[in-house]
């Protein structure tokens, strides 16, 4: 069956962020709530929670736009819609029998065949479909999506006895390939798979925190980042998520649960928690929670709660010689003889032997174990992977220390790791004690798979050449946060070689990688280090060098894909207008950002952005309404929060593909390389038509006004009239005479060698490089 609309029922924070995700794949979707009690509209709620989520931040819709996908309606009078819907999501009020009569409503007028889903964590299917027509019954599923929809990847998928499997098949291959989730296939349990292990987790970690009088600072700075978990470790996800929905997922969990399971007797009511709620600091959407912003003097200050006596005080970041001991040994940290390191044996031990406890109980594979809370919590590993980091030996020894039963899946491995790599391929340990291979969805191509079977084409400090197959040349960043330099220019000085005319054994070349982030530029520090010191040479090199790497990329005889994620700033950004084509995750915010440390994009940006408005048809045609375009995007130093917001600032063509699924990337982006090799030109060299000084003053003038009111600080004005030179030509410049792609580049390497001198661009990368904010002097 096919999904081609769909409804959601419930217009609430997660009804309504549902909706717009399926706005966000491109899929039609009726948003339906209950009528509105007072006014002239019925429908107003469903049209409240619309605006609301225009005006939301982070934003739900990935282009506003996407709205107009949205159609609203109410209860009563709009049921009729439903007949047309391919597929129901149900996000009302967590009680079976307020579902159940919305269920015996919709069944009689949805289409034969469509499919329905509750987005419940909480209630067993069993107990939904209760009472239900066996049509329904059929046709009935959950889907759980986390909170918020657009960004959180997990789907969890849950299936009756009587659902279709066709039904299952259906929804998890919108969910996967249009959605862009991770969709794990849970058992009918309760909280189903993230959830069950997370809540436990975050119970573990506050109980470990109070007992051993930990601050709540010292206690993230453990379960944080040295467990491969975002920065907010426990207490700063709770108040993410709201201190006010823990008792009501724990009163859930211990309605439905076992009578023996280690959640019951790890529960606990804390005090002080219990207060914080009933006075409303329920976390970020409150006043506050664990941590809060007071003001002081007019400034606002970071504050924490102090577990044991519940009163604030200002919150200071804890330098703790566990953590700068252990490094990245997970195990060194357990083992650390201090009270943070008997934290982090609490913890790990804890929750690693719950989630081993529950395979199979809910899923079949550890693999979707770790998956569930990858994308589900954000941790780095998943408990399995975590286990293998301390060693599944040395985990048993650790559980029986902590007086907890091994765990039968921990004893089975009997020392083995949980997961190996032979033949090149990853493998998993199933429930019978023997190794099974980590079997991809069909059309999943990722670099660590190829990386786990191969060995690079060739390599230096910052970037590797892969071979992904079929002729298709992938060059991946591996400097620290992928940082661009001299090394990463070299890398694709190689892959021009080893590709030549494309017309040998390779074909293509694809930019790759699976960082959190594509790249956030060049390298600041190299280049801080260099200005102090006064290696101008090298940094004049290093600028000419890049223009020489990508000029030659875009003029190569074969084909040069882009396959970004995360953010592409800078640097990252300027490859990717310098790229025949992009195949962007939808997820990837892009920008020319240098101002913000003090200069002007130098490998080519202004260039490229300057030739993208000129040929936008959007753009008034003259000399000016183009510069103008590419002035305020780089000068305003804006960052596309999404890849269809990059489509609006022209960092990305219209042509440039999207992928919903992260996954998917790699394979996306090496089609399309060999569909582009398949009869390729380079393109045309570009002249431009400039005004040169007659401009540059018109844009100064422009530039005057923001300074007058308070927008632009006198660095600013600096750098901004530099980029203005470049823009109009330089002073030679007029509009009878074109411009070279030579001559313009040329100026861009003159501006950032005159404002890489300047004392206020040092001062603007220092600051970047010791702060990770812009410094606005």
């Amino acid at each position: 069956m096919e999904i081609k609309r769909a409804a959601v029922i419930g217009s609430g924070v997660m009804g309504s962020g549902i909706a717009a995700h399926f706005a966000n794949a491109g899929i039609p979707v009726v948003l339906l709530d209950i009528p509105a009690k007072e006014g002239d509209d019925r429908s107003a709620i469903a049209k409240g929670a619309i605006q609301r989520l225009l005006k939301t931040d982070p934003a739900p819709f990935m282009h506003p736009k996407n709205a107009r996908l949205v159609t609203p309606g109410n209860l009563e009078d709009d049921l009729a819609l439903l007949a047309d819907v391919d597929w129901i999501v149900e996000a009302i009020v967590e009680n079976p029998a307020v579902k159940a009569d919305l269920y015996r409503r919709i069944d009689p007028v949805r289409k034969d065949g469509s499919v329905v889903s509750s987005n419940t964590s909480t209630i067993p299917l069993g107990v939904l479909v209760e009472g239900q027509s066996d049509a329904f019954k059929r046709d009935f599923l959950i889907t759980h999506f986390f909170n918020p929809p657009r960004y959180m990847r997990l789907l969890e998928i849950v299936g009756g006895e009587a659902t279709r499997p066709d039904a299952l098949a259906a929804v998890a291959e919108v969910g996967d390939r249009a959605l862009g989730k991770g969709v794990v296939r849970c058992k009918d349990t309760p909280g189903f798979i993230a959830n069950r292990i997370g809540v436990y987790w975050i119970q573990t970690a506050i109980n470990a925190a109070v007992d051993l009088g930990l601050t709540v600072e010292e206690a993230d700075a453990i379960a944080g980042r040295p467990m491969g978990i975002p920065k907010t470790g426990v207490f700063g996800l709770v108040d993410l998520v709201g201190l006010d929905l823990m008792p009501h997922i724990a009163k859930s969990l211990l309605a439905t649960l076992p009578g023996n399971d280690p959640y019951r007797a790890a529960f606990r009511e804390h005090p002080v928690i219990t207060r914080m709620i009933a006075e409303g600091y329920t976390g970020r959407k409150g006043k506050g929670g664990f941590y809060r912003l007071n003001r002081d003097g007019g400034a606002k200050v970071k504050e924490a709660i102090d577990l044991s006596t519940g009163a604030y005080r200002r919150s200071d970041k804890p330098r703790l010689e566990s953590v700068s001991a252990a490094g990245r040994d997970l195990r060194a940290l357990a083992e650390f003889p201090d009270k943070t390191g008997q934290y982090a044996r609490r913890v790990l031990a804890h929750t690693l032997s719950y989630a081993a406890s529950l395979v199979p109980e809910i899923a079949d594979s550890i693999v979707a174990v770790d998956e569930g809370m990858r994308l589900g919590y954000n941790w780095k590993q998943g408990p399995f992977e975590l286990i293998d980091r301390l060693g599944t030996a040395w985990f048993a020894d650790l559980c029986r220390s902590e007086g907890i039963p091994v765990p039968p899946l921990v004893e089975q491995a009997a020392g083995r790791p949980f997961y190996r790599v032979e033949d090149g391929k990853l493998q998993h340990l199933t429930v019978a004690g023997l190794y099974d291979t980590v079997v991809r969805p069909d059309g999943v191509l990722l670099l660590s798979d190829i990386k786990r079977a191969s060995k690079p084409v060739w390599k230096n400090g910052s970037a590797s050449l892969w071979d992904i197959g079929d002729g298709v040349l992938c060059v991946e960043f591996t400097s620290k946060m992928n940082a661009l330099d001299g090394d990463v220019m070299a890398a694709y000085g190689k892959a021009m070689k080893l590709i030549g005319d494309g017309k040998g054994d390779w074909k293509a070349l694809v930019i790759h990688n699976e960082s959190d982030n594509f790249s956030v530029g060049a390298n600041l520090g190299l280049a801080l280090f260099a200005l102090n010191v006064g290696l101008w040479p090298q940094i004049e090199e290093l600028v000419e060098g890049g223009q020489r790497a990508y000029r030659a990329l875009k003029y190569a005889p074969f084909p040069v894909v882009s396959a970004p994620s995360g953010m592409a700033l800078g640097g990252g950004c300027e490859i990717l207008l310098h790229s025949d084509h992009v195949q962007a995750h939808a997820e990837t915010y892009v920008g020319l950002v240098e101002v913000g440390v003090g200069l002007i994009p130098g490998w080519g940006g202004c260039t490229e952005m300057l030739a993208r408005h000129a040929a936008n048809p959007r753009t008034p045609k003259g000399p000016m309404p183009p510069i103008a375009g590419a002035f305020e995007t780089i000068s305003l130093a804006k960052v596309a929060k999404s890849a269809a917001e990059a489509k609006d600032l022209l960092y990305l063509r219209p042509g440039d593909g999207i992928t919903m699924n992260r996954d998917r990337l790699l394979a996306d982006a090496k089609a399309k390389a060999l569909e582009l090799a398949a009869n390729y030109t380079p393109p045309e060299k570009v002249t431009y038509t400039l005004p040169g000084p007659n401009g540059r003053a018109a844009l100064e003038l422009f530039l005057e006004g923001f300074a007058l009111q308070g927008k632009a600080t006198p660095h600013d004005m600096v750098i901004c009239g530099k980029l203005a030179g470049i823009l109009t030509g330089g002073p030679k410049a007029d509009v009878t005479q074109p411009v070279t792609e030579d001559q313009m580049l040329a100026l861009e390497r003159r501006a950032f060698m005159e404002l890489v001198r300047t004392e206020g661009t040092i001062d603007r990368v220092e600051h970047m490089l010791t702060t990770g904010k812009p410094l606005r002097n």
